[in-house]
């Protein structure tokens, strides 16, 4: 600790992000990226912006990339913001909705980051237990709060709340701000975007960087009523004005409307995570229903540690999470190519001899 850092900064815990190592032939399965690239259309868009326009300050609404949301989901513009990358929106969400006199819920086994934003904007939360199959029990939210927050599907789990099930949950708090971060709904959810115009408490908060294979651009965005869209505004205005470079609007905006290639990688990841439950199974894995770009799951004779460090030797990176303990034995394995996939089970059929 240095002598000159403010009393906060001593105090914060960081969130750790997933690793990004050095190896040579690697499978990386432990951050959830998407397997195959970016929309050709997308990469043409970048490609033609990228020139002498550059020296000018990029558009400050991301008017592009909320024109293109906006048209895709068949809601006003107002009702959209965007932001660098679904973690800047999530982090201006909680000053600007989530911090009351009451504590802010969210689940006790979910994103890691939200307890880190707690503590950054000295924010009262209490986590709700997750069920023993690990679902997320809207009746345990019945009790008083400021707001609520949770992923849906929810991380690392992949386990999927249903759209009536959010719904009932907005009716149960109709004075409460509600976030869904639906970073992985695209993968087999249903989003709580139609909502939005019924529940003026409502904010979905998205990214490209899961389904739309643009992890690398950082472009985030959130869905909601013009009040609570005018919050996250006011609050982002106050810390940067362009979030959003010139390369990333045309990306982004360009990948939102190339509906037909979004689609087909988001079936072939589905497709490739079926098969691959299925491979586990044949193993011995048990593994939870998954709605998300990864699976979550555990081996129940074998140490989840020592099985990625196992799979580690062979140059594959899985995700093992070693706190909390409930999930100290699960593996979070993103889904990768079929062929990637195929190297995974060859080399835990190996490890399990």
């Amino acid at each position: 600790m240095s002598q000159f850092w403010s009393p906060i900064v001593r105090e914060l815990t960081p969130y750790v992000p997933g690793e990004q190592p050095k190896i040579d032939n690697l499978i990386k399965l432990n951050t959830n990226e998407n397997p195959y690239g970016p929309s050709p259309k997308a990469v043409a868009a970048m490609q033609a912006a990228v020139g002498d326009a550059l020296r000018l300050y990029p558009n400050t609404e991301s008017s592009p990339v909320k024109t293109a949301v906006a048209r895709y989901y068949g809601i006003p513009e107002e009702c959209v913001f965007v932001g660098n990358g679904s973690d800047e929106v999530l982090g201006l969400s909680f000053p600007a909705l989530l911090k009351h006199d009451a504590p802010l819920l969210f689940p006790d086994i979910t994103y890691s980051f939200y307890p880190v934003y707690c503590k950054l904007f000295g924010i009262d939360y209490r986590t709700v237990p997750l069920a023993d199959d690990f679902s997320i029990r809207i009746e345990d939210y019945s009790g008083d709060c400021g707001a609520i927050i949770f992923p849906n599907p929810n991380a690392p789990t992949g386990r999927l709340l249903p759209l009536e099930a959010v719904e009932a949950l907005l009716r149960q708090h109709p004075d409460k701000p509600v976030v869904v971060d639906e970073a992985y709904v695209d993968f087999g959810g249903e989003t709580a975007v139609p909502l939005i115009g019924k529940y003026p408490n409502l904010l979905v908060v998205q990214t490209l960087s899961k389904s739309r294979s643009l992890a690398g651009l950082r472009v985030g965005l959130a869905m909601g009523a013009p009040e609570l869209i005018e919050a996250l505004v006011r609050v982002k205005n106050s810390f940067n004005s362009y979030p959003l470079d010139r390369v990333a609007q045309a990306g982004a905006a360009a990948a939102f409307d190339d509906v037909v290639y979004f689609e087909g990688t988001r079936n072939a990841v589905i497709a490739s995570r079926v098969k691959l439950t299925n491979d586990l199974a044949e193993l011995g894995f048990e593994t939870i229903p998954s709605a998300a770009n990864f699976i979550f799951t555990r081996h129940p004779q074998r140490d989840a540690a020592e099985l990625a460090g196992r799979l580690r030797e062979r140059a594959i990176i899985v995700r093992h999470f070693k706190q909390p303990e409930r999930i100290a034995q699960h593996l979070r394995i993103s889904i990768g190519t079929p062929a990637e996939c195929a190297a995974l089970v060859e080399a835990l059929r190996e490890i399990l001899g």
